[in-house]
């Protein structure tokens, strides 16, 4: 008996091949083998008359798509065609998600096979993972493919509606799309934040101590005065640069502080408390795509769609889990794979006393496991035969994946309180210290923070033992100048973690979200920070005066939701995508009846939020 194996992609043929049995055939439809058209050049004759033609979806008519082969894939048409010809089944092996559930049942549309036909699934390209994927068949699951359908035909009517409207009002060329909107709008939205913003100056102290038998310097920072606390950052208004309740703190600037300083030179220091607590940390759950995309961007400074192409490599070569994903679940086999590999490389001790496992996604029914290193056997990164980005990569998620099994950390925090008196002052410091009583997990890995001024988790800090009532001997006392700082702009790691917040897009998009905002010139790459251009501006306030809902993150997410519905079979896609986009409240409306009100004049001047200095 004959078989023929299509796949999406042809860099997993070659590993498959290890796993499959000698006489099948294994072919790759090298990605989506039909889609709507790119262009008017590629709509049919027959439809060309047709008002929604270049729209590529009969919104008069049940929103039936017309879906092309691109001119490139013809050849892999007749190609898969031929080869169906000599095969007694098809195996369609695409990736189990809503574009390879979409994949094979597009293949099956195409070719018209008059063979059996099998769905076949695996989310690890291993011999155990393959063997049991031949072993259990499933059908297409329609569902995931009309959600697949539903979200094409969405963004088709929201991009090709839409962007017409902002090349007439502001420039040709620009695009707008149901989720790069919104991302662009965060920038735009921070971007105002950082303008309207007023910065202050502020100053405390900083003590160099030591004990009296002890000639250890350690620092510790002044917060309170007379009993009140001293102003910090966070005291002031954003927007005035002004105390936001002057009564409640005290705020030194640089004269005060310098005459502080020259009182406390002769005052008596002294332990006035001393507060320990022990606390324990658990490690993060496995990978999904989006906390990958944010470790990698933090770690390896690697960016979304580079962290995504490396994991899609590693993927196909049989290093890990499928990595398009939201689920932090890890398997039984994975479990004990991970359990294992702590016991080897750090010891019992090291190991939880009961397996650790973390919830599924928001989306149960695509839920796969967490990106984790493939198989029932976890190789080393050092063993893997691995360099270069894919090497860094799957290091980063071999110690995520063996951190989850591993033991708390323990960790010992000190906080002291000196008093300092002269001069009828009475000045409060202080300072902090923390040990790690056990390390457990922080062996293999410890998260990075989008913080650069935060340290990680593992870092110690000591303390010399100190107890209340103890005399201090100051060694210096430094005025120190703090300024306010304007609200961070956005990183991709920080933009992939607000995306996912908000609900809007999904994971396994924002590498592509991310590329398209830069390459159509919303925004541009300043170190790893995120600029809006004064286009983005542009745009976004036109479409906050005027569709506010394709700007609105809430409107976006509900979409997520909705769509989420389709995929489980809980709601009907005609009936949702008339509701979006005809009638009175619909986005076709909605654009004709402002494209007369707005004045291209208007629209291309800024109203940006620069206050006079």
């Amino acid at each position: 008996m004959k078989s023929l194996v299509i796949v999406e992609s042809p860099t997993k043929i070659k590993t498959l091949k290890k796993y499959l049995p000698k006489d099948y055939t294994i072919d790759s439809s090298m990605g989506h083998i039909r889609d709507l058209p790119a262009n008017a050049k590629e709509v049919p004759k027959k439809f060309k008359g047709e008002d929604w033609a270049n729209l590529g979806v009969n919104t008069d008519e049940g929103f039936e798509p017309l879906y092309v082969i691109p001119r490139g894939k013809k050849k892999v048409v007749n190609r898969l065609k031929k080869e169906l010809k000599n095969s007694d089944e098809l195996i369609l092996a695409t990736d189990e998600d809503r574009e390879g559930e979409a994949i094979s049942w597009h293949l099956i549309e195409l070719l018209k096979p008059d063979v059996p036909v099998k769905r076949m699934v695996f989310r690890e390209i291993t011999e155990e993972a393959i063997k049991e994927a031949l072993n259990h068949f499933r059908d297409i699951d329609m569902d995931l493919v009309n959600a697949q359908e539903a979200r094409r035909i969405i963004d088709r009517l929201a991009g090709y509606t839409i962007s017409p409207l902002l090349w007439k009002k502001i420039a040709p060329g620009l695009s707008a799309g149901r989720v790069q909107s919104v991302a662009v709008r965060f920038l735009v939205e921070r971007e105002r934040e950082r303008m309207k913003f007023r910065s202050a100056r502020y100053w405390d102290l900083k003590a160099q101590l030591h004990k009296q038998d002890d000639s250890n310097i350690f620092e510790a920072d002044l917060t309170h005065l007379d009993g009140k606390r001293l102003a910090s950052g966070k005291d002031f208004d954003e927007n005035t640069g002004k105390l936001k309740k002057p009564k409640k703190v005290v705020l030194l600037d640089d004269k005060t502080a310098g005459e502080l300083r020259d009182d406390l030179d002769k005052a008596k220091w002294e332990v006035s408390e001393v507060k320990k607590n022990r606390k324990k940390r658990n490690p993060s759950a496995a990978f999904i795509t989006s906390t990958l995309q944010q470790e990698a961007n933090r770690k390896l400074n690697f960016s979304a769609k580079r962290t995504m192409g490396v994991a899609q490599k590693l993927y196909e070569n049989g290093y890990i889990t499928y990595m398009r994903t939201d689920s932090a679940r890890l398997s039984g086999q994975a479990i004990n794979a991970a359990r294992n590999a702590v016991k080897d490389e750090y010891g019992e001790e090291y190991l939880f006393d009961r397996p650790r496992n973390y919830g599924g996604g928001s989306n149960a029914q695509e839920a796969h496991e967490a990106i984790r290193p493939a198989g029932s056997y976890f190789r080393k990164p050092e063993e893997a035969g691995l360099s270069g980005d894919q090497f860094r990569l799957y290091d980063l998620i071999w110690k995520r994946t063996i951190a989850t099994q591993m033991e708390q950390a323990e960790l010992e925090f000190t906080n002291v309180t000196i008093k300092a008196e002269a001069n009828g002052k009475v000045a409060e410091f202080k300072t902090s210290g923390k040990t790690i009583v056990f390390p457990g997990f922080f062996r293999a890995y410890v998260e990075g923070s989008d913080d650069p001024d935060a340290a990680l988790e593992n870092q110690e800090k000591f303390l010399p033992e100190m107890s209340e009532g103890e005399e201090i001997v100051e060694e210096g006392i430094e005025p120190i100048s703090h300024e306010t700082k304007p609200p961070a702009r956005f990183t991709e790691a920080t933009l992939v973690k607000e995306l996912e917040k908000r609900g809007v897009g999904r994971p396994s998009t924002y590498a592509s979200i991310i590329s398209t905002i830069q390459n159509r010139g919303y925004c541009e790459a300043d170190g790893k920070t995120l600029v809006p251009t004064f286009t983005a501006f542009a745009v976004t306030e036109l479409l906050e005066e005027n569709l506010h809902d394709v700007v609105d993150s809430d409107f976006t997410s509900e979409m997520e939701a909705k769509l989420d519905k389709i995929a489980q079979g809980k709601l009907d896609t005609k009936q949702y995508l008339g509701t979006y986009y005809n009638g009175e409240k619909g986005l076709k409306a909605k654009v004709e009846e402002n494209e007369d009100k707005i004045d291209p004049q208007e629209a291309r001047k800024l109203d940006l939020p620069i206050q006079d200095l």
